[in-house]
């Protein structure tokens, strides 16, 4: 199939100036000098791109499943629906999704704008099956623009979902006579809405692609009554992903493209947890340590039975609890958590999730918002020497700044840090994060705790204390279910780095 152009003509892309490093790459151009002044530790590849960082401190965020599905009472819609079906039952406020996202502590959200059925919640010019055509409150609904500007008045990060595959197009897996697929689809369609997306906003922090790839087509927009199967046997090029990929990073410099940019992977499951061992290369819920592309895993969860609102069921909201446990499974095992809240026949989060995400909120602060290691005295058994402007001392692990971190000198892989309180601390929880700016390095830790400051006691129970990665959270007590009441008393915590890929590097440690 012939390269298609059209989004970078539609929008005058090609006069942008095209991106100096390629984010899929991870290997940074560094100029070539004899010396290291700063005694700066060499990296470890592959390395996270500026713009993989900024969405790995995003840690938490919400998904927004909102669309025909909600008035259909379907997860996966035929594409034959009516635009009159999409029928909110007063104006839909994006403002009050990020809200009650905000009070779960969640960083920002993904707004789901396009699922399979190919409805459109902005009045696209690529369709006429959009929110131009439905009645009511639903007429002319423009979600895109609606979650943006609410994002950036919360000060939160905002991003959309768009579907490749498009049940209500006559052009999606559409062949020619000769029995090969036409460029119609991506050139007319999928391309122009994410750049018509891309339009709302250069400061988006993920867009979002799902990875279906054909099965029973409804039969395009105005045609009711065909029914056939209809797939696809390479996205790469059915979508001209290069191309996608190239023109959104150009216009949005920061945006990762979850599903094609191979940029962060799918975690494995929607169940809300990650791998103990998690590697940020590699695949599934474990990665791999021998990968040699960054790609960091998402966990995509549902706080609901189903991704959409069912106004026909008991939509089954998880508790505040379960969703902390959820929390310590992702964010605490190196993913970050995308938990979807799904909007009512209303357009609003309904009360019944929103109580849950205050609740969540609550423990989150509860439970880990006093950072006990800031009132401790922290040592390190090796730490590497300061030269120029370097300084790897074990203070930096608990000055709250991110871009200062601890580090050992070039072959040492072993080292124990010490936290040590005047008087005992009840402890339940440690949180390291590496410096992952040069790589991911550590592969296999422990953490003790002493009441008298001698004796010590290791815990964690069997979590495996394997890798760290942007951040691992290890519960005292072994358990991310139980929340331990008592915790322990500790007048010292010790943390035994045991194997790492490279001298270690850590920029944080809390206690809580």
């Amino acid at each position: 199939m012939k390269k298609i152009h059209i989004l970078l003509s539609a929008l005058s892309l090609a006069a942008a100036a095209p991106a100096t490093l390629s984010a899929q790459n991870n290997f940074q151009l560094v100029e070539e000098s004899m010396s290291n002044p700063d005694n700066t530790p060499a990296p470890v590849y592959p390395v996270p791109s500026d713009r993989q960082l900024k969405w790995n401190e995003t840690e938490f965020y919400a998904f927004f499943h909102y669309g025909m599905n909600t008035y259909t009472n379907q997860e996966w819609g035929t594409g034959m629906e009516r635009e009159t079906v999409f029928a909110p039952t007063q104006k839909p406020d994006p403002k009050q999704w990020l809200e009650v996202a905000k009070k779960a502590h969640m960083k920002g959200g993904i707004a789901v704008v396009k699922h399979h059925d190919g409805f459109c919640l902005w009045p696209t010019a690529t369709t006429e099956h959009c929110t131009r055509n439905s009645s009511g409150y639903g007429k002319d609904v423009d979600i895109p623009k609606d979650f943006a500007d609410a994002a950036r008045e919360l000060n939160m990060k905002y991003g959309f979902y768009v579907s490749p595959w498009d049940l209500s197009s006559p052009y999606w897996g559409k062949k020619d006579s000769n029995g090969n697929y036409t460029d119609e689809y991506a050139r007319l369609v999928f391309l122009p809405q994410c750049a018509e997306l891309a339009q709302y906003g250069k400061d988006q922090f993920e867009m979002w692609f799902d990875g279906a790839t054909g099965g029973d087509y409804a039969g395009g927009y105005g045609s009711y009554t065909t029914s056939e199967k209809r797939t696809i046997d390479n996205s790469q090029t059915y979508y001209d992903i290069p191309n996608l990929r190239d023109s959104i990073h150009n216009l949005l410099p920061d945006v990762v493209m979850w599903g094609v940019g191979d940029e962060v992977r799918w975690i494995g499951n929607e169940n809300g947890y990650s791998g103990q061992t998690c590697w940020s290369m590699g695949d599934g819920e474990a990665g791999s340590e021998y990968a040699w592309m960054w790609a960091a895993g998402e966990s995509d969860a549902r706080s609901t039975k189903g991704w959409f609102w069912d106004s026909n069921l008991d939509n089954e909201v998880k508790t505040a609890e379960t969703l902390f446990k959820m929390y310590l499974e992702t964010v605490g095992r190196n993913a970050t958590l995308l938990l979807n809240l799904p909007p009512n026949r209303a357009g609003l989060i309904d009360d019944s999730v929103a109580e849950q995400m205050e609740a969540l909120g609550d423990l989150l602060d509860k439970r880990l918002g006093t950072d006990l290691a800031k009132s401790a005295t922290v040592t390190a058994d090796c730490t590497r020497e300061a030269m120029g402007n370097g300084n790897y001392e074990a203070g930096n692990l608990i000055d709250g700044n991110k871009d200062t971190y601890w580090a050992t000198p070039d072959g040492s892989k072993k080292a124990v840090i010490e936290l040590k309180w005047d008087t005992p601390q009840t402890v339940r929880y440690v949180s390291l994060m590496e410096y992952i700016k040069l790589g991911q390095r550590i592969k296999k830790f422990k953490i003790e705790t002493s009441e008298d400051g001698v004796t010590f006691t290791k815990r964690g129970g069997n979590q495996a204390t394997t890798t760290v990665g942007y951040k691992r959270i290890i519960p005292l007590n072994g358990s991310t279910a139980e929340y331990s009441t008592d915790g322990y008393m500790a007048k010292a915590i010790r943390i035994t780095i045991e194997n790492s890929r490279s001298c270690p590097l850590l920029h944080t440690i809390e206690v809580f």
